[in-house]
């Protein structure tokens, strides 16, 4: 019998450049989608756009910034976008 482990959770996934370019692209479409929300119709821009952010985030992994300012302004964003529209009395559709 051997006594090495099976798997090693230091291994760091290899991620193609066509996976990292499709991530980018996606986390700028969500950052996109929430600055807008806050103007324009929360509720229909912020679920589609946390959404992106976190599916952008689960495709490259730890350590990429871009995915990690989509995930955290679309946070934000939420945030905002629910003060503005009690504050304004807007309509959330």
């Amino acid at each position: 019998m051997n006594a090495e482990p099976f798997s090693s959770l230091d291994a760091e996934p290899e991620h193609s450049q066509a996976t990292e370019t499709v991530a980018g692209y996606l986390a700028a479409i969500s950052i996109f989608a929430s600055l807008v929300a806050l103007a324009w119709h929360p509720i229909r821009l912020l679920g589609p756009s946390m959404l992106l952010a976190l599916v952008s985030a689960g495709m490259v992994g730890r350590g990429r910034q871009l995915q990690l300012a989509a995930v955290l302004i679309a946070a934000v964003c939420f945030f905002l976008a629910m003060m503005i529209t009690v504050i304004t009395g807007r309509p959330l559709w």
